[in-house]
């Protein structure tokens, strides 16, 4: 066995997960507090004490899996590298300009967050080239010099190099590189057109700029957690996932750390796609609350929805084109997924005008919530469930941490339930139930704002809190089933284990697609399998590729991506196809069709898959002991008030279905399953909530409503 095992590790913003899979098949998991002052210190630490819980020694992990929010936080944080622009004269507030877009409408005063890279710190050189790569003006060297200097001057740790059309016509752009690596060599340099060789300038010059903001603190983190995985004997050469729920080298993440911003929450819905498939339950939403954050993502029929058009920060972090403008635009293939700072962790508060809020500030991993008494005086969503019973008055995660609920208590009466004039309880649930609504936000971004009915799916409930809050989510929009997996904790660290190893890769070509040159889209098309094969460092006849094509109207600003026909060689037949299939998406994404209006190719892509052996997940065996069922008094709402309520293990649940109130606590978690649900245990261990049946208006009632 020496050598063979998988080990892998998510940070979260409370918790660091680790998961295993043995010898015979079987998951094993530990949970340990998230060390931010480094944390790679965790992840060692957490990969160490699964090891010796097991009995096995470091020499037995062959491979390590990772996931992190290093560059998330970076971004979320404003503590990512200083960083330099190098543009187009003409071109240097284009940071600035963004889009038009207002995420606020009847926000007068809202402002739009700062740009990563100062105006102080954004330079202009002497060149242009028009929308087809022939030069205009050619690069002037002596402005590029003048450049670095300015640069070397201020002092700054990155650069982002971004050309008006460089996608079109890279040796400007190259030169500049190789200019400013030769001038700065231990400056971190990123080219637009090794990031993201595409057309629109603010999306390219944006994910260029992220790019360079967190690569440095990227870097200093892997390069610690390397010497940490070395000096702790095990494998110093490990895996990260990437935002699109692939699996890579974290040697080569380097050259592109801005393709693991939403590598975390990619890897809960890797490990949510294998659980529903397996299942039976092939249309699900898969919700992932943790400490500080709620992500929301849709499997459909069993496949993942994967976004190139991404914003991070802004308050929500989501690819939507009806609601967006408010973060940094991110053009890098993601899972499409959602997210929100709401989190067990998160801080209520309440404003100027005396509403309650929740998030998105967290108390973190420290000092942690009221409950915690290590120091944390502001309430939190957790110290909230404290309150109303959900969570055990002693400890948590089996015992790894012990809590108090008197701090939560005093707590959440000074902030909220006293300065509103209600009870103790009415303030917990009333925060229970503003995090839902939160929540919502994140979940309609990946359903109704893409022409999904959230009523039709199931919902998958992950991460610490995931089964907390998941039945008062799927309540609010109508979802009839609400699945908790075995291990739903740490199942961002199981998903790794279970992703593909890929890479994606793409280029413009902006083309009538009637029409079209058939050789010229095949060459551009086998140049991206070349690339992503490169990429890989295998043969082509190892890997599975996958290609796809941005089609849009002629005239619109904005494109939908589509998976490209079976053998599709561009002739007259393939683009009459790829047209209609294109109508059929456009209607169903917007609502009409433009039948009459020529459409056109503006990007081409290619992901690059190592095909898997495995088929299913490990089973897994519950780290708790077996103990006998209590009860406890727990507030429902003003419903039904506090009941005597059941507390038992997974394991006491059968495959018949029995009604609620209970509340299941694990190792990784707790489930909450209120008074008017049924609960059963299906063959595979998961936990099956059915919520109350609500009476559903037809389509017609609901658009006269």
């Amino acid at each position: 066995m020496t050598g063979s095992l998988r080990i892998a590790a998510d940070i979260g913003g409370t918790f660091t997960d680790v998961a295993m899979i043995r010898g015979n098949e079987t998951i094993a998991t530990r949970k340990v507090a998230s060390t931010p002052d480094d944390y790679a210190r965790g992840v060692a630490e957490g990969i160490l004490e699964l090891i010796e819980v097991e009995e096995l020694k470091p020499s037995d992990v062959g491979e390590v899996m990772h996931a992190c929010t290093v560059a998330t936080n970076a971004i979320l944080e404003a503590k990512g590298a200083r960083t330099a622009l190098v543009t187009t004269e003409g071109f240097r507030d284009v940071l600035e300009m963004r889009r038009i877009r207002v995420p606020r409408l009847y926000d007068p005063l809202y402002e739009k967050p700062p740009a990563l890279s100062p105006r102080k710190w954004r330079f202009e050189v002497t060149e242009r080239l028009d929308w087809q790569g022939q030069i205009i003006t050619p690069l002037d060297e002596q402005s590029v010099e003048r450049v670095i200097e300015q640069i070397r001057a201020a002092k700054v740790d990155a650069v982002a190099v971004c050309l008006l059309h460089s996608y079109a016509n890279p040796a400007h752009e190259v030169r500049i590189g190789e200019m400013l690596k030769a001038a700065l060599p231990n400056i971190f340099v990123s080219l637009s057109v090794d990031i993201l060789p595409e057309l629109r300038e603010y999306e390219r010059t944006s994910t260029t700029v992220i790019n360079s903001y967190v690569g440095p603190p990227v870097k200093r983190y892997l390069d610690s957690l390397r010497a940490r995985l070395a000096n702790a004997g095990l494998p110093e050469r490990f895996f990260m996932m990437h935002s699109a729920g692939g699996i890579i080298d974290s040697r080569t993440v380097i050259r592109k750390p801005a393709q693991i911003v939403e590598c975390g929450p990619a890897a809960g819905v890797i490990g949510a796609r294998a659980i529903v498939t397996e299942a039976g339950f092939p249309d699900a939403i898969a919700f992932d609350m943790g400490g500080t954050t709620a992500k929301a993502s849709l499997i459909v029929n069993g496949e993942l929805l994967r976004a190139d058009d991404y914003e991070v920060g802004g308050g929500i972090s989501l690819s939507s084109k009806l609601a967006k403008g408010g973060g940094y635009a991110l053009k890098l293939p993601v899972i499409d997924i959602s997210e929100v700072g709401a989190g067990g962790g998160s801080i209520v508060w309440r404003d100027r005008a005396g509403a309650l809020k929740v998030g998105p500030h967290s108390a973190g991993a420290a000092p942690g919530p009221a409950c915690y008494d290590a120091g944390g005086t502001e309430p939190t969503v957790t110290d909230a469930n404290m309150v109303l019973g959900y969570l055990n008055p002693v400890a948590l995660a089996g015992g790894a941490v012990t809590v108090n609920p008197q701090p939560s208590q005093d707590a959440l009466n000074r902030v909220v339930a006293e300065p509103l004039g209600i009870s103790l309880d009415e303030a917990a649930f009333g925060v229970h139930e503003l995090v839902s609504t939160i929540m919502t936000r994140a979940v309609k971004s990946v359903t109704t704002f893409r022409g999904h009915d959230p009523r039709d799916f199931a919902m998958i409930a992950f991460g610490g809190n995931g089964g907390v809050h998941s039945v008062s989510l799927a309540r609010s929009l109508q979802v009839p089933t609400v699945i908790v997996p075995p291990a739903a904790g740490v199942l961002s660290a199981l998903g790794l284990l279970y992703a593909d190893i890929e890479t994606s890769a793409s280029g413009s070509l902006l083309a009538p697609l009637e029409g079209v040159d058939a050789t010229r889209v095949l060459a551009s098309y086998g140049a991206l399998i070349d690339q992503t094969a490169n990429e890989l460092g295998l043969p082509r006849s190892s890997l599975k590729f996958v290609q796809e094509i941005d089609l849009r109207y002629k005239g619109q600003a904005f494109e939908l991506t589509l998976p490209l026909p079976a053998g599709s060689q561009f002739t007259e037949s393939d683009t009459e196809q790829l047209v209609n299939i294109f109508h059929d998406e456009h209607q169903r994404a917007y609502g009409y069709r433009l039948k009459d209006t020529p459409v056109e190719i503006v990007t081409l892509r290619v992901t690059a898959r190592v095909p898997r052996t495995e088929t299913g997940m490990a089973s897994y065996e519950g780290t708790g002991k077996a103990r006998e069922m209590t009860t406890r008094m727990v507030y429902f709402g003003p419903q039904w008030g506090r009941l005597e309520t059941p507390i038992m293990e997974r394991a006491a649940l059968t495959a018949k279905a029995q009604s609620g109130p209970l509340i299941i606590e694990e190792y990784e978690g707790t489930t909450i399953v209120p008074p008017d649900c049924k609960v059963h245990i299906d063959q595979t261990g998961n936990i099956i909530i059915a919520l109350p049946r609500q009476v559903r208006l037809t389509q017609s009632a609901e658009a006269a409503e």
